[in-house]
């Protein structure tokens, strides 16, 4: 797809907030541009424990960010339900939690406008049996859960309809500016490595924690405080509803159920750039430590991964304290007009959450109104998403559901542990080809669930096979990406049945490749047993490591592996 020369807005980041503006900009009439260097949601939107807040966790040090987070929970299960399951949510006081906290929590969410009750405990362990029975109390609070591919979809169909558009895979790498403001924007096709350049009235940067890098693209600064997150995903649902220990927020004290798994969140660690990062064991031993105060048979349970996200804190110079750690940041966003260091067309939405970024966006589409003499107003809590049937929220045997009521019989299923047929994921290929089989992960839950891939990953490389070869026969030409020149074309004829093979099977070792990275910190007894099973079915059957590239399973803790034998 052509990147368009001129635009009124060009939005950078594909997160939540990027794909808020988008819309908001699009609903206000201002013809405009979004760009991401990767996928929608390849960034914190999409590496985090799928909390839909209440406001809860905040009620007891930053009363501002919770009742933000009430007002938008309200607002989000109301114009995005297909993309929230309605948990609800508990906070519960352990053995180990201070009284002082427990005792002002209910008053605390009060002033702040969150809806909370105390519920008799022994209900509540009757419900959710695998909490510590030792519990003192318990509050339940409109917590649930809300997938953000799906939302972010949803969005950008909403600008595109209003003739606004979304690109994926093109990354901003330079900007001109002159008299004062951003002229020009340089962009690059990071598939075919094809540079364009747009010539945007206004940019807004919604870059998350990579805030800094492109503000330094226009050589504006931005301090960003970026804040790594460590989550633990279970083999099922441990609970039905959020379950949070009530104390100031810490590691490994919220679960949250989403789809058939269970998430345990989260550390929080400083790193100085979000894309150089480790998981390391010390963490997944702190949240295993931690989050037995509230599930005391937690080390019984398998862990199916460990994966990270990156917070995109921001603290202002004038508020950092010396020695003070992430958590004493506000979750609070703030939106930064760069004309006070000479860019007048330039602002940077930062901080802030997936719960708060249809605020987020709309505060900063009115900042960008303002100065492009824009008068119309924010309409985006007022209507239903595209796709989504209003009160319609999604449930956990949704997709069993809706096949059933088309009358049953055979799915023809592709992942087993997600419900993903042939079907959904050949109409995900047909709207986003050319793609990843990470971007069809994220865009249908294949590889999700309790296996991790290992059942299902070959199918939807045979599908990318498929749809290649389909390509050649229709047209007579190579399939995209399989043209004369490519790198993919050495060793094969161009639009070979043999080449589509083989591009399939390195996009099928890529992810495995990939997914290990989540499994590797967590290999040790019956989460290592099952890695190596995993490694067989890939490599012993499917024979990964005869492949142009290396084996996508790669053991590296050798006494770990003789351990487990």
């Amino acid at each position: 797809m052509a990147v368009p020369h001129t635009v009124d807005v060009l939005v950078i980041g594909g997160g939540a907030t990027g794909a808020g503006v988008l819309r908001d900009l699009a609903r206000r009439g201002m013809t405009s541009l979004l760009v991401d260097r990767e996928d929608f949601a390849t960034g914190t939107s999409g590496r985090y424990h799928g909390l839909l807040h209440s406001g809860g966790r905040y009620v007891g040090k930053d009363k501002v960010a919770a009742r933000e987070c009430i007002e938008e929970n309200r607002v989000l299960r109301r114009i995005a339900p297909a993309s929230i399951e309605d948990t609800g949510g508990y906070f519960v006081a352990t053995p180990d939690d201070p009284d002082d906290y427990v005792e002002a929590f209910a008053d605390n969410c009060n002033q702040s406008g969150v809806d909370c009750d105390e519920v008799r405990v022994a209900d509540l362990l009757a419900r959710e049996p695998a909490i510590n029975p030792g519990i003192r109390r318990a509050f339940r609070v409109p917590d649930g859960s809300i997938e953000p591919w799906g939302l972010i979809e949803a969005m950008v169909a909403d600008a595109r309809a209003r003739g606004s558009d979304a690109l994926t895979y093109h990354k901003v790498i330079g900007m001109e500016v002159a008299g004062g403001r951003i002229e020009t924007v340089t962009v690059r096709d990071e598939r075919t490595g094809s540079v364009s350049r747009v010539w945007p009235k206004f940019v807004v940067s919604a870059a998350g924690a990579w805030a800094g890098q492109i503000a330094a693209l226009a050589n504006v600064k931005v301090e960003m405080t970026p804040g790594k997150g460590t989550m633990l995903v279970y083999n099922y649902r441990v609970t039905d509803a959020v379950i949070n220990r009530c104390h100031r927020s810490s590691d490994g004290d919220i679960m949250v159920p989403i789809h058939s798994v269970s998430i345990l969140g989260t550390t929080d660690i400083k790193v100085p750039d979000p894309d150089d990062y480790d998981i390391t064991r010390a963490e997944i031993r702190r949240l295993v430590d931690e989050g037995e105060k509230l599930f005391p048979s937690l080390r019984e349970m398998r862990i199916l991964r460990a994966y990270a996200g990156v917070r995109p804190l921001y603290q202002a110079p004038a508020d950092t304290v010396a020695g003070a750690g992430n958590r004493s940041i506000s979750r609070a966003h703030a939106i930064l007009d760069h004309a006070d260091q000479g860019v007048d067309n330039f602002v940077s939405i930062v901080g802030g959450k997936m719960t708060t970024h249809r605020l987020m966006a709309e505060q900063t589409v009115d900042a960008v109104a303002q100065k492009l003499g824009n008068t119309t107003a924010c309409t985006t809590a007022d209507e239903v998403l595209p796709g989504m049937e209003p009160g319609h929220h999604y449930w956990v045997g949704h997709r069993l559901a809706d096949h059933e009521a088309e009358g049953g019989g055979d799915a023809d299923l592709l992942c087993e542990c997600e419900l993903v047929t042939r079907r959904m994921a050949e109409a995900y290929l047909d709207t986003h080809w050319p793609c990843s089989i990470d971007d069809v992960r994220r865009g249908t839950r294949v590889g999700m669930g309790p296996c991790q891939g290992a059942f299902c990953t070959f199918r939807v490389a045979g599908l990318v096979a498929e749809r290649l070869d389909a390509h050649t026969k229709a047209t007579g030409r190579p399939a995209p990406g399989t043209e004369p020149g490519t790198p993919e074309e050495v060793g094969h004829a161009p639009g070979s049945g043999s080449l589509h093979a083989a591009i399939a099977d390195r996009a099928l070792t890529a992810f495995m490749r990939e997914r290990a990275k989540g499994v590797r910190p967590i290999a040790s007894g019956r989460q290592l047993q099952e890695l190596m099973m995993t490694n067989l079915v890939f490599v012993d059957v499917l024979g990964v490591e005869s492949l142009s590239t290396a084996s996508a399973l790669v053991f590296e803790d050798e006494e770990a592996v003789d351990a487990a034998r």
